[in-house]
């Protein structure tokens, strides 16, 4: 099919047992290309396509944005992470 293709995923990253290395990243991919990500250890968003640079410009500009994301690592991350681990210890 002809036309254009977005999508986005949340994906969050740990080793540790106690989630202290958590890392949340969001990636808004076009057509195949990443075009913006959110890294949580970095904390804004950085855009690797022209038009990424210009949105993660504006979406950085935005404190109310830049706090919903940060907040992600501990709202979205250690809280499934936890949940998870707690449903896999009480299965041992």
């Amino acid at each position: 099919a002809n036309g254009y293709f977005l999508s986005s995923w949340d994906k969050c990253i740990h080793s540790s047992r106690d989630f202290s290395d958590m890392v949340y990243v969001r990636n808004y991919i076009l057509n195949k290309d990443v075009v913006i990500q959110f890294n949580s250890t970095v904390g804004i968003y950085v855009g690797y396509t022209e038009l990424g640079v210009h949105n993660a410009e504006l979406w950085n500009k935005d404190p109310n944005e830049l706090q919903q994301m940060r907040a992600q690592k501990d709202v979205f991350c250690k809280h499934n992470a936890e949940i998870r681990q707690s449903a896999i210890a009480d299965k041992t």
